[in-house]
This record gives C-alpha cells, structure tokens and sequence, in this order.
C-alpha cells in the first residue's frame, strides 16, 4: 500500500496565522475534516484527581474562584478556529479535529480541572515565564506543564516521570537535576523550569520547528527521528508533526493537539462560562540557603509557619529533611519571613540536633546485657509525626513503620502505634538489688544534739543467676548454657569479657559450647 497516499488523505499542513487572514480558513476547515483519530490517547494529566489538588494549601488560602462568570456559549469550529489565529503566539495553532477533541474535553467535561489549573497557575505561571524568557523562548511554552502534570508538582506518572515538568529520571540527571532519596529536584518548580527551558531549547536547535520539538518532549528524539524516516523526510523535503502524525507513538500524536489545547483554555476559559481564579492576597517568596541538616518540622515549630504552605514551597524535599550538612541548599520561604528565619537559626539548628534524623556513630551492642522486649502503645496527638514519637521513645521511623505495617508516613488523631522497647531483666533487677544492698549504710545519731555517722558494710549474700546455680560471689557465678548461647552473649549478659571466660575456665577460642554445659563467669 502506498504511505505517501494514505498521508495525503489524512494530513493536514499547519495553518500560518497570515494564511488565514488572507481567506484561507476555508479551505482550512475543509482540510481538518479529513482527520479522524478514532484512538485518541489523552495525556495522565487529564484524568488528575481535582478534588485532591483543591486541597491544596495555595488554592485554599491564596486564591477563590470568581463565580461572575456568563454562561458558556458553544463554539463553532469556525470560532475556535479565528480565536486560535487571534492569540499572539511564535507557535503555530492550527485547527483540526483532533484538536478540537482536546478542547473540548478540557471546555466540557474536565470544567473543574481547568479552573483549579487557573488556580495554580497564579503562583506557577510567574516561575515558567522568567525561564523561559531567559532561554529566549516563546512564551506560550508555558502552557507545556498543563498537559504534562495539570500544574501538579507532585505528579508521578505510571513510567515514572516526576514533577510540573515530568522528567524521567535518566533526563533529569542528565540535565544536571539533582535526583536523591531526600532530593528531588524535579519537583523544585524553579529548578525544574530552569532545566526544562534548556532542554526545550536543545530540541528546538534539532529540529529547528517547534511542533517537532514539542513532540520530542513528549517521546524523545530518538522515535521523532524515526517517524521523520519513515515518513520520507530529507533536508529537501522537510516535515512537521502533521506531515508524521501517523508515524508517531500513540501517546504523541495528541499531545501537540493538547498543548493547542492547553492555550486556548487558559486564554478563552471565560468565554466557555469557566470561572477563573482570582488571588485573595499575594504570595511573594524569597530563598536562604540553609547549612545544616533541618527538617521542614523544625522550621515550621520555630516560624509558627504552617508545615503544608513548607512543602508547597519546597516540593522538592522528599522526606521534609534539608540535608545541608552535605552542601548549602535552598529554602524558599514567604519573604516576610526570610528575616525571622535569620534571627531564629540558630534555634532551629538547636532543634533539630535535639532530635537527629540519623545517628553519625553507632555503638554496636548497645542494648543492656539482660534486658527483655516491652511492648508499649501510643495513641497519636493532634499534630504528632512519626518522626516526633520515633524521637520521643529513641526508636527508628523504619521500625515504627514496620511494627504497625504503615505504608506511608501519615497518621490520624488517636491512632494506636505499636512500640517496642527493651527493659531490664528479672535477672538484671535481681543483680541491681544486690548491688543497692552491698552499699554502705549510713547510721545517724542526735542523742545528744550531735549527729553521729557510722558506716556499716554489709556482708556480700549468695547471689541467684539465671541457671539457679549458686556460686561463690567473692570470684565466679555459674552459668549453665543455653540454646542460642554464645561466648559473647554470654560476656555481655554478665558484663564481662569473652577472654575472661575462656581463661577462667581454662578454654581455648575454638570451643564450641554444649547446651546444659557448665561455666564459670567471672564476676565484674
């Protein structure tokens, strides 16, 4: 079958805004009829959970909805058509039914999501100009993260590209994005938009055509230039997105059209009765860097700042740890507090070395010679972290979690939290009593308005160890072995050492203890 006439009955040349204004939006339209895409893949970021992103912080605290609004007039393709020549775009916005599928998923069914994107984009918008103005870029790039993460810094797609820009995570290094267990600099919408312009400007020098660049964002150059061979392309006779659209991976063939999309709901939303975001009050931000390891818990204690608003400013944190012990990093703040971070550093560094996030040194062994398991209950308070309780009762987040199967971090009020701790044994009480009745007394008399001290040493008693063998205290306890016993165990249970055993004993290094066998444990 013959490609080069299956494409001519499909494809349809991008539209040149000039073109239209010279009369052509006819034939125009007569070229967007012939392209049918019965298997339209939308882009992730249109099925977004919208009642989850209108909980987020800025949307609930910054921004309301103006609800003034007119009904939605419906819009011809003739309409949408003159309203996409009329933007002031660099970018070609052709028309064809494709698109139209696009828009109207985003004008019609996916109403709510628009006007929570308008929300977003209040503070987001700001941060993806001033990149993209300093790679030269056109502006309506801007609109990219709309159908990428629906303005979601959070977003993991089900391949695993993370962020407002999702990048994968091989790009993402490549880039120079920093990409860690506590780090990840794909969700970091400064940073993120930063790299994102720069690769966007990379794809552009490639191709030197926009559509195709877009495309390549979306799926890599790798499957571009493979459609562009298929599809016959030379330096003779180049081609664009349309001119492969069939040639394309499914996923990419409509992500062009929703970009198109993308702008003409972030710039007529208004005429198709969706009710835009207006702010309530500005959020002006501003950076420290930040020289030891913090958490974001520590900073919102200190500031009194909400710890939601920390990480819609600093998504990038993973854990809410800053580890700026391993090098400087950036916390954005609201600039109103940028001074109060200042004159409150040192406290919150006081703070956080109060309650480590990890041990620098550990001491192998550390548990008490003799001590037993203890299971407590905690009920969770009204603001409580695992990584508070962890701290309050010296155990591991890892731990807790594995003690109560928790999958995630999140806790509710008067939740029960299984704690293991480790007590002191009978044995171990047992010796402590000894210990206690072998000190000296003091025997005070005031007869006759004097005091008198005397000092009385009370005779050692026959100490019980834990085989119920008694034994001379003045030199050794006997200790019967048991099933698990090691010399080491063994040494500290008692406090003593492995080479005290054997010698007491007369043993060499390589025996090998028999269960019901009988040693001599020195005494400390």
């Amino acid at each position: 079958m013959n490609i080069a006439k299956i494409l001519a009955g499909f494809v349809i040349a991008a539209a040149t805004p000039s073109a239209v204004t010279a009369g052509t939006a006819a034939s125009i339209l007569d070229l967007s009829t012939q392209i049918t895409d019965t298997a339209i893949v939308f882009p992730e970021s249109y099925q977004t959970d919208v009642h989850r992103m209108q909980q987020n912080w800025y949307l609930r605290n910054y921004t309301a909805l103006d609800t003034s609004v007119s009904a939605s007039v419906a819009a011809t393709d003739k309409v949408i058509t003159e309203r996409l020549t009329a933007m002031p775009t660099t970018i070609e916005m052709p028309f064809n039914q494709v698109v139209r599928s696009h828009i109207d998923l985003y004008m019609d069914r996916r109403r709510s999501l628009v006007e929570t994107m308008l929300g977003m984009s209040l503070y987001y918008m700001p941060i993806f100009e001033e990149a993209l103005e300093r790679e030269g870029l056109p502006l309506e790039l801007r609109y990219l993260p709309i159908i990428e993460s629906a303005l979601n810094p959070d977003a993991v797609s089900r391949v695993g590209a993370t962020g407002l820009w999702q990048f994968m995570l091989a790009t993402a290094r490549g880039l120079g994005l920093e990409v860690n267990t506590l780090v990840d600099e794909r969700r970091d919408p400064i940073r993120s938009s930063e790299m994102a312009a720069k690769y966007l400007k990379q794809l552009y020098n490639i191709y030197n055509d926009w559509s195709l660049a877009i495309a390549a964002y979306n799926c890599g150059p790798g499957n571009i230039n493979k459609a562009l061979l298929r599809a016959g392309a030379t330096e003779q006779s180049p081609k664009d997105f349309w001119d492969i659209y069939y040639f394309l991976p499914q996923e990419t063939r409509g992500y062009l059209p929703g970009f198109i999309a993308a702008n003409y709901a972030m710039t007529y939303y208004a005429d198709h009765g969706i009710s835009p975001a207006l702010a309530r009050r500005p959020i002006v931000t501003d950076t420290v860097h930040v020289h030891s390891r913090i958490a974001l818990d520590h900073v919102s204690s200190v500031l009194n700042l909400p710890i939601e608003e920390l990480r819609l400013l600093n998504p990038q944190y993973r854990k809410g740890i800053i580890p700026g012990d391993i090098r400087p990093y950036a916390l954005r703040l609201p600039a109103q507090l940028i001074y109060a971070y200042l004159l409150s550093e040192d406290s919150i560094s006081a703070l956080a070395k109060s309650s480590p996030s990890r041990r620098p040194l550990v001491e192998i062994g550390a548990r008490q010679a003799g001590s037993v398991e203890s299971v407590k209950w905690h009920n969770v308070g009204r603001g409580e972290t695992l990584s508070k309780i962890a701290t309050k009762y010296g155990v591991s987040i890892d731990n807790l979690k594995r003690w109560n199967n928790l999958k995630s971090t999140k806790l509710k009020r008067g939740q029960k939290l299984k704690i293991i701790t480790y007590v002191p044994a009978p044995d171990s009480a047992l010796a402590t009593a000894d210990t206690v009745s072998s000190m000296v007394d003091l025997t005070v008399s005031s007869e006759n308005g004097s005091v008198n001290t005397a000092v009385v040493e009370k005779k050692p008693q026959p100490k019980k160890v834990s085989s119920g063998t008694t034994s001379n205290v003045s030199s050794t306890v006997t200790h019967t072995v048991r099933k698990g016993d090691t010399l080491w165990k063994i040494s500290q249970k008692y406090g003593t050492t492995v080479d005290k055993i054997l010698k007491t004993n007369g043993l060499n290094k390589n025996v090998k203890l028999q269960i019901g066998q009988k040693i001599k444990i020195p005494k400390r």
